[in-house]
């Protein structure tokens, strides 16, 4: 009898640990979101150093673009305006791809100020200023993934 339970734990454990690492692997396939009725094409940010230069030095962002930052965990992640060329929206999202805080039309002259969420959040879109305001987009919608 017991050698049955420690398999069915067993069982538990490989699939757990499998759907963990179907997750992080389909998360690098991610090639466009879907927010508020809007499909956007994004780039993946990753890396703790692709985290700190996101959009910075860049000259644009078109409408159907975005840049989705992943962070291993849940947090609290703040962002700012260093070194950006124009206005953008940020919508930080939780861990079930809900929108937990945006910030609307972020603006190049706000550096040094940050921008952060009260909630945890695990992904962070970044999209062109007025995009939220365009779409009605408000807390507590969510997004959804395209590999």
């Amino acid at each position: 009898m017991q050698k049955k339970y420690v398999n069915y734990i067993a069982i538990i454990v490989f699939f757990s640990f499998l759907f963990f690492i179907t997750q992080k692997t389909n998360i690098k396939n991610i090639k466009e979101v879907r927010v508020a009725g809007q499909s956007i094409k994004v780039e993946l940010v990753l890396t703790e150093r692709e985290h700190e230069r996101g959009l910075s030095g860049r000259s644009e962002l078109k409408e159907n673009e975005g840049m989705l930052f992943v962070f291993d965990y849940p947090g609290v992640y703040s962002f700012w305006m260093k070194d950006m060329n124009f206005p953008i929206d940020i919508i930080w999202f939780a861990e079930d791809l809900k929108v937990v805080y945006i910030k609307k039309d972020a603006r190049p002259e706000s550096y040094p100020e940050t921008y952060k969420p009260f909630k945890d959040a695990k992904y962070v879109l970044e999209v062109v200023s007025g995009f939220s305001e365009k779409t009605n987009l408000k807390e507590g919608d969510s997004m959804l993934f395209t590999y």
